[in-house]
């Protein structure tokens, strides 16, 4: 059983990252195999909106662009598992992992009542988010209705409904006094830390062992 933790972070050892780890190693302390992708180490683009993947004569569920993305759409296709990972950037996940699903979910998705997706097998997944903002904060502003639509689709492509993970609050530099955040206070944010991402870490770890269960 394999599971790819797909990172939409280009801090790949920070928390978004941390968090993948995480539920990566929650497989593997059950004898799951995994995959670890960072996409912004990769050079691709999203949708072009060529609809080659819609045609016809043609088969479904292939993106025809060529670039580094192109084997990482065809892995998935063996996975048991996936799990993405993300930072919250303005309200919505990163542009490096919107580009990813664009070409990931569209070229699986085909325009028919009768076959919704073809993926080649209903597997489970998860989507991890990482952000600067507080719990109240998301609520107050709308953003968990932003992140519910990639959520729609991936439980429409894949068969079912990923399992959620959201990180608040999170600690954005090692050293705060060398960057202008006078809006936050350096000494609750390490206090944050502190107590709750060893949580959020937990949470992590035991979505990876539900992920193959």
């Amino acid at each position: 059983m394999k599971v790819i933790g797909i990172n939409g972070s280009p801090r790949k050892n920070w928390n978004t990252g941390t968090l993948l780890n995480k539920v990566l190693d929650g497989v593997k302390s059950i004898g799951g195999e995994t995959e670890l992708i960072n996409l912004y180490k990769l050079k691709y683009g999203g949708c072009i909106s060529c609809f080659h993947c819609k045609k016809k004569d043609e088969k479904h569920g292939i993106c025809a662009i060529n670039d580094d993305l192109s084997p990482v759409l065809e892995k998935l296709k063996d996975a048991d598992s996936i799990a993405f990972a993300s930072p919250v950037y303005f309200m919505n996940i990163s542009s490096g992992l919107s580009a990813f699903l664009e070409r990931f979910l569209f070229s699986n998705m085909i325009y028919s009542n009768e076959i919704p997706t073809v993926f080649p097998k209903t597997i489970s997944s998860a989507f991890i988010y990482t952000m600067n903002i507080t719990e109240n904060q998301m609520r107050e502003i709308g953003l968990e209705k932003n992140l519910k639509a990639y959520q729609h689709y991936i439980y429409k492509i894949l068969g079912m409904k990923p399992e959620l993970l959201y990180a608040y609050n999170t600690y954005q530099f090692s050293d705060y006094n060398k960057y202008e955040s006078s809006i936050f206070s350096k000494e609750d944010k390490a206090k944050y830390k502190e107590e709750q991402f060893p949580i959020d870490c937990k949470k992590a770890f035991d979505i990876g062992i539900n992920l193959l269960k």
